[in-house]
C-alpha cells in the first residue's frame, strides 16, 4: 500500500502515570480498509494507547498523525469531527437518554441533513436497538448498550473507528454477537483498530495484529500468522 492509505500512524508514543511508564515507545499503524487488533494481557498497556491517541490521556513523547497531520494534544472532541470516534471500554451510553437519542449525540458534530437516515443504517444493523428505540439506555443489558455505544460511534461516521475491549464482561452468546457485527462494520467498509483481550477472535476477525506486553510491542504481523505462532498460542489462546 502506498503511504497515502496509511490513515492512522503512531511513532515511539511514550505515555506515563507519575513516574511509571505505561508505554515505552510504540510504533504502529493501520491502513485504509483494514481491521487491525492490538491485543495483550490486561495491563499491558492497550487503552492507554487508545486514551493517547484520542487525546484523553497526556502524551510524553512521540507523533501520532491522523490523515496525514499531527494530532497529538488535540481534543478528543476535535479529533470526531476529524472521523477518528472511540467506543470506549465501559461502554458509555447517556444511561437516562432513549436508545433514539443517543444515536442523535453520536451525530453532534454533524450539519447535514442525512442524521436520520443514517439512525436507520444502524438499526438495520443492530435490529435489537430498533426494537427498543424509545427504551432508556441505563435499563438495557450489558451488551445492549455495547450495540448501542458502537451505533452512536458510527453515527459520526468515522473514517477510522477505535473499539476498546468491546467484549469484556459479556456473555457467551453476546460475545458472539459482538464479534459478529464488528467484522459486518468492517466489510461495509469502516477502518477499525481493536483493542481486545481476546486474542483468538480478534485475529480471527483482523487483517493485521500487534501484540503488547508491559507497554512495549513485542510481535506483529498478518493475524493468520499470529495466530499460528507458538508463541501467541501459548501465552494468549491456553495452548
Amino acid at each position: 500500500m502506498a503511504s497515502d492509505d496509511i490513515l492512522l500512524e503512531v511513532n515511539d508514543l511514550k505515555v506515563a502515570y507519575g513516574g511509571i511508564q505505561a508505554v515505552k515507545g510504540i510504533s504502529f499503524n493501520v491502513k485504509r480498509g483494514e481491521l487491525v487488533c492490538l491485543i495483550g494481557a490486561n495491563g499491558a498497556g492497550k487503552t492507554t494507547t487508545l486514551k493517547a491517541i484520542t487525546g484523553t490521556q497526556p502524551v510524553r513523547d512521540g507523533d501520532i498523525q491522523f490523515l496525514g497531520r499531527g494530532i497529538r494534544g488535540q481534543g478528543a472532541w476535535e479529533l470526531v469531527r476529524q472521523g477518528l470516534v472511540m467506543v470506549p471500554e465501559g461502554r458509555g451510553v447517556f444511561a437516562r437518554m432513549t436508545i433514539v437519542e443517543n444515536l442523535q449525540m453520536g451525530a453532534y458534530v454533524r450539519d447535514d441533513d442525512e442524521v436520520q437516515a443514517d439512525v436507520d443504517k444502524v438499526f438495520g444493523i443492530f435490529p435489537r436497538l430498533k426494537e427498543r428505540a424509545a427504551q432508556l439506555a441505563g435499563t438495557m443489558s450489558g451488551g445492549e448498550q455495547q450495540m448501542l455505544a458502537m451505533g452512536r460511534a458510527l453515527m459520526a461516521r468515522p473514517k477510522v473507528l477505535l473499539m476498546d475491549e468491546p467484549s469484556m464482561g459479556l456473555s457467551p452468546i453476546m460475545v458472539d454477537k459482538i464479534f459478529e457485527v464488528v467484522g459486518d462494520i468492517h466489510s461495509r467498509g469502516t477502518t477499525i483498530l481493536l483493542v481486545e483481550q481476546n486474542a483468538s477472535r480478534a485475529l480471527q476477525l483482523a487483517n493485521r495484529g500487534y501484540v503488547m506486553e508491559s507497554g512495549e510491542i513485542t510481535m506483529n504481523g498478518e493475524a493468520k500468522m499470529l495466530l499460528e505462532d507458538p508463541k501467541v498460542r501459548a501465552a494468549y489462546l491456553g495452548e
